[in-house]
């Protein structure tokens, strides 16, 4: 899984095969595979600070046009990333948490 390369809108549409999944969480094992969902839960000094991620992310969702379901609980953000157009996990969810990372403490 590379950051930054730019994927096609058509490659990035298709759901993930079994071995692109398994090539994620490898790489990622910070993101858990839910069903047809990536997760992951960051923890932060106090509530300002998960604010300032929080902003980052949708920063970074925008720019993607991909925006992730973001609960927050005081100093905790748990991100879930799915295309719901696909049904399921495609590029566009491994790429956005895969930038999302460069963001964790």
């Amino acid at each position: 899984m590379s950051v930054g390369r730019p994927v096609p809108y058509t490659e990035a549409m298709a759901r993930l095969t079994e071995i692109e999944r398994q090539e994620f969480a490898a790489s990622y094992p910070q993101w858990k595979i839910e069903g047809e969902a990536l997760r992951r839960t960051f923890t932060f000094r106090d509530f300002t600070e998960a604010m300032g991620f929080v902003t980052k992310v949708a920063l970074l969702a925008e720019r993607a046009d991909h925006h992730p379901d973001i609960e927050i609980r005081w100093n905790q953000v748990t991100l879930t990333l799915s295309t719901h157009s696909e049904g399921g996990l495609t590029r566009r969810d491994t790429d956005l948490a895969a930038r999302i990372s460069t963001l964790a403490p």
